[in-house]
């Protein structure tokens, strides 16, 4: 079946261009095709943006074992309603991703309920390395140098040291030193207050491990992403090495501070913590000098009444996907940003650090995984209306303008206005890590 989105304002590779895309088969067939080409769906798109899909690389789906919070379906849904069209499953769920045979088992549970892409990490724990060696359909290896759930920490030196040393498979690393966090616990032990966690979880228990996990890459000259970067060194650490470096942020590091507390409190307590403005500040201008590559969520559900337990019984991480692209958009109708560098940011960049084939840009041959966009239509972001299954989100109250519309994956449109069609699931995202390239600036 062929799909014509006729007379968008379409975002390529080299630059943006008014024009028209026609779908064949899942694929991208012809960009600005002749005026007389016929499809059986031709979609009127003028005044509308047409981007590649969302790539998040950092998306927490709970499936299985913690699918009270979330789930496959409620995920894929907020997915497609936010316009990311392949998510990167990490390994903490109930039992902990650390074998091919429970990797294999979420990609078959996905295959059936994902309405999206999907792909799945698979986990380090402190004795694993066969595993890690093995390791098949997946974009890469999760390390927690920071508590995590399971047996997922790794904190201790000659663990670390086979990992980079005996794998191939990219590293994506949770940057968080175990020996601070603990020794800041004793310090703020007695009645706390969520404002607090950013003492226990500071700046220097981020940027001791980044610097470890950086000495790490270099020594055994392995591919390295740190994950969700909170603090403004950490942005200079990782810039200090780009090329086999790369690194992601998240929407609430760069939109939430320690300033948030009295007015969210629980709400936006994550892992690694909320820093300074000044942090938010410097976080902005490393993503723009391109230091930082990949914008990513973290997308970490919780209950809202788990979210809502006393500091510190209420968990970490806050839910994302569904509104991270509108949340970009909007600082691109601001001036702080130009739609250009989002797709960069969210679509192209994470395809390339994880090697997924065919997926980030709107190119002939592509996979047709696509988003309209209507920069100019302004919703206010409510959680009665998430699709996420925690129903809550932390900009709740927020108005943003600027929103996907529709969203197609594989060339079968998902969402539409508010609506879904879940008559056919997504694809498993392809990896190509035989190529043995880095990051690459052009």
């Amino acid at each position: 079946m062929k799909t014509l989105i006729r007379n968008a304002t379409v975002v390529l590779p080299a630059g943006t261009l008014r024009t028209s895309v026609l779908i064949d088969g899942g694929k991208i067939a012809v960009i600005d095709p002749a005026v007389h080409t016929q499809a059986e769906t031709v979609v009127d798109a003028t005044g509308l943006l047409l981007i590649p899909g969302v790539i998040d690389d950092h998306v927490h789906c709970r499936e299985p074992g913690l699918t009270h919070k979330e789930d496959l379906r409620h995920a894929s849904r907020a997915c497609a309603k936010g316009g990311v069209t392949t998510f990167l499953d990490m390994p903490n769920t109930t039992p902990n991703t650390t074998t091919q045979a429970r990797l294999d088992e979420k990609c078959a549970l996905a295959a059936q309920r994902s309405l999206v892409n999907y792909g799945f990490f698979i986990g380090a724990t402190p004795d694993n390395l066969e595993d890690l060696q093995r390791a098949q359909r997946t974009p890469g290896i999760k390390l927690f140098i920071g508590s995590s759930t399971g047996d997922l920490l790794v904190d201790g030196q000659e663990a670390l040291e086979r990992i980079f040393g005996e794998t191939t498979l990219p590293i994506c690393a949770h940057c968080e030193d175990e020996a601070l966090i603990r020794e800041n616990l004793q310090r703020y032990a007695g009645p706390q207050d969520a404002v607090q966690h950013s003492s226990i979880r500071n700046h220097r228990a981020a940027v001791v491990s980044t610097r470890r996990a950086l000495d790490l890459a270099c020594r055994h000259r392995r591919r390295l992403h740190v994950a969700h970067v909170s603090t403004a060194a950490e942005t200079q650490l990782v810039a200090d090495h780009r090329g086999r470096i790369t690194a992601e942020v998240c929407p609430h590091h760069l939109f939430f501070s320690v300033d948030d507390y009295p007015r969210l409190g629980t709400l936006v307590q994550m892992n690694p913590s909320l820093k300074t403005k000044q942090d938010c500040a410097q976080l902005w201008q490393a993503l723009l000098a391109g230091r930082l590559q990949v914008v990513a969520t973290d997308h970490a559900p919780h209950t809202l009444d788990e979210k809502q337990r006393p500091y510190p019984r209420s968990p970490s991480g806050v839910p994302a996907v569904e509104n991270s692209l509108a949340l970009m958009l909007n600082q691109v109708n601001q001036g702080h940003c130009t739609i250009e560098q989002v797709v960069q940011w969210m679509c192209d960049a994470p395809a390339r650090v994880w090697d997924v084939v065919g997926k980030g840009r709107i190119a002939v041959g592509y996979d047709a995984d696509l988003v309209l966009v209507d920069l100019h239509k302004t919703a206010e972001v409510r959680n009665e209306e998430q699709q996420t299954k925690c129903r809550w989100s932390p900009w709740h109250g927020q108005t943003l303008q600027g929103w996907p519309v529709r969203t197609w994956v594989l060339g079968h449109e998902v969402f539409r206005d508010g609506h879904f069609d879940e008559s056919r699931c997504g694809g498993e995202a392809v990896y190509d890590h035989a190529r043995g390239g880095y990051w690459q600036t052009t």
